[in-house]
């Protein structure tokens, strides 16, 4: 592989990093308050509005029925006006964010639901509020699932992020289209393919060292 083509490489890793942690970070932010108010507003939740539960379960589960790729391109205006263009790599953060939060807020929900009943109810008897409840017994009970969930959530971004390379979002995916797969460079598809395997291995080997620790500390 060329010095150039090399040079190429580093920079589009480093565009699909950017990409994967700012959508993450984002996903996270907003998919882990959806989660918790889909557990709290469930039945027997602790502020049930069945509801308030339905319509968000519905919006959420509208948002992850649309492909990737169809959203991608549906929500080009929107991408326009929040960051003024469609193409590149902030451009893509967009789409990416908002596909991965609704995912995200489900992953964090089956993990917040599998929290002791008891340990709730113990709060409770002893006076606490909703907001104890979510600071003392769900977030710390539910926490390594919350990073699993997180972790999964990021390796499905590396993906979804090669898919946004389709339409010009920058990146590995970019990389490989426009060399490795329109310019028949074998070589550059190898190569993505290569550092695509570590870098998802990399993100799930820590975010499974992060989960033993927690585990290990509960």
């Amino acid at each position: 592989m060329s010095p150039i083509m090399l040079e190429l490489l580093v920079r589009s890793l480093w565009e699909t990093i950017v990409m994967t942690a700012a959508s993450g970070l984002i996903s996270l932010v907003f998919g882990l308050p959806l989660g918790l108010a889909l557990v709290a507003t469930a039945r027997g939740g602790i502020a049930e509005n069945l509801a308030v539960n339905r319509a968000l379960g519905a919006v959420i589960n509208g948002f992850r029925s649309v492909p990737f790729i169809i959203l991608l391109v549906a929500l080009i205006p929107v991408t326009r006006l929040i960051v003024g263009t469609s193409i590149g790599t902030w451009a893509a953060i967009v789409p990416l964010a908002i596909a991965a939060t609704p995912y995200y807020a489900r992953i964090a929900e089956v993990s917040l639901r599998e929290v002791d009943r008891g340990l709730i109810e113990a709060v409770r008897a002893m006076g606490g509020n909703r907001w104890a409840i979510v600071r003392e017994v769900l977030i710390p009970e539910a926490m390594p699932g919350i990073v699993s969930g997180f972790t999964v959530t990021l390796v499905t971004l590396i993906g979804a992020s090669a898919i946004a390379g389709a339409i010009g979002a920058g990146g590995l995916g970019d990389l490989a289209i426009r060399y490795g797969y329109q310019r028949f460079e074998t070589a550059v598809m190898i190569a993505v393919v290569a550092v695509l395997i570590v870098l998802v291995c990399g993100i799930q080997w820590l975010g499974d060292r992060l989960v033993s620790r927690l585990d290990h500390r509960g």
